[in-house]
């Protein structure tokens, strides 16, 4: 059976209640306005942590973990198929409903509702496990989910003129059109090389 696929920017209610639509409803601009401020901190409170070379360290693992935490959540969470009616039905909410509507311009950032508290968690495991290396490698963890977001927001939105902007472009776009069950990474396509589920752009194969 074939799926139902929006091509135009359309939006469709997902909740009863005028205060959770709307929660579900982001300017693409807002993680960008939430969180580059408070990696900016993050990163002042840690660049007096360690040397040079060590901080430079610390900014390319926070950015390596969000590549893989974008892969590992994209690929297991949001693409998990539940079989039970409610599964079905959270799993729509969650992520469903931007493959149905791919162009909704209102949906292609992650809400402040669900991207606040992860953030806090993951700001929290980064301080277990890093102590005083982790605000330099959260900061940095930041800046990879707010590329995350616009790049998202682009793909759909924007013309991304440029190798790599076509190049980003045109892989996300095969995950929504040709196989959703690769192509995971929207940033980067390093891990879906590691993990197996590239889907090859035009002339490679």
């Amino acid at each position: 059976m074939t799926k139902f696929v929006s091509n135009r920017d359309e939006t469709v209610p997902l909740f009863k209640s005028a205060a959770l639509e709307s929660l579900s409803h982001v300017h693409p601009a807002i993680p960008a306005i939430l969180f580059l401020p408070v990696a900016a901190w993050f990163a002042w409170v840690g660049l007096g942590s360690a040397g040079f070379v060590t901080n430079i360290g610390l900014v390319a693992l926070g950015l390596v973990l969000w590549t893989l935490t974008e892969y590992v959540m994209h690929r297991w969470v949001f693409h998990y198929h539940p079989r039970s009616g409610i599964g079905q039905r959270i799993h729509f909410l969650m992520h469903g409903v931007h493959h149905a509507y791919p162009r909704d311009s209102t949906r292609l950032v992650m809400p402040p509702v669900i991207s606040i508290p992860l953030a806090a968690l993951f700001g929290l495991a980064f301080h277990l496990v890093l102590g005083g290396y982790a605000p330099l490698t959260f900061a940095s963890f930041l800046v990879g989910y707010v590329a995350y977001d616009t790049i998202h927001y682009a793909t759909h939105h924007w013309p991304m003129k440029g190798p790599v902007g076509k190049f980003l472009k045109e892989y996300h776009l095969r995950h929504h059109y040709i196989d959703e069950d690769r192509a995971y990474g929207v940033s980067t396509p390093i891990w879906d090389h590691v993990f197996g589920t590239v889907i090859p752009t035009k002339g490679r194969g």
